[in-house]
């Protein structure tokens, strides 16, 4: 079964830098597209950064605007997320996605979720 485990949120502030990780276990890792998606109170999900296995295709979200680096470590079985220059709206709930399927960009797209993480941005 898999499983997903985030870890790294927290509060920083605003202008500062955070870096998420999420381990994936019970499946083979490099066979795994892998997301970013986050959840601010009363908003939708977006997926902030994606890479797809197949082709190493990275996408990102239009809010990310080169302050974000999503990564992986296959032998690790992890996927990072490193944030810089956090803005107070960029305060969520950051989920790390799973799929072994072909991903396209849409949040719906993963079979297996992580319990997920706070961050918070103070101004």
């Amino acid at each position: 079964q898999v499983q997903l485990v985030e870890s790294g949120g927290g509060l920083v502030q605003g202008g500062g830098s955070m870096k998420l990780t999420c381990t994936l276990s019970g499946g083979t890792f490099s066979r795994y597209s892998m997301a970013w998606i986050r959840q601010a109170p009363g908003k939708e999900r977006d997926v902030v950064a994606s890479m797809r296995w197949t082709d190493g295709f990275i996408y990102y979200g239009h809010f990310v605007k080169d302050r974000f680096t999503i990564s992986r470590n296959n032998a690790k079985g992890a996927v990072y997320l490193q944030m810089n220059s956090l803005k107070p709206e960029d305060t969520a709930v950051y989920y790390c996605a799973a799929t072994t399927e072909f991903i396209s960009g849409g949040v719906d797209e993963y079979d297996y979720w992580g319990q997920g993480t706070q961050v918070t941005v103070s101004s």
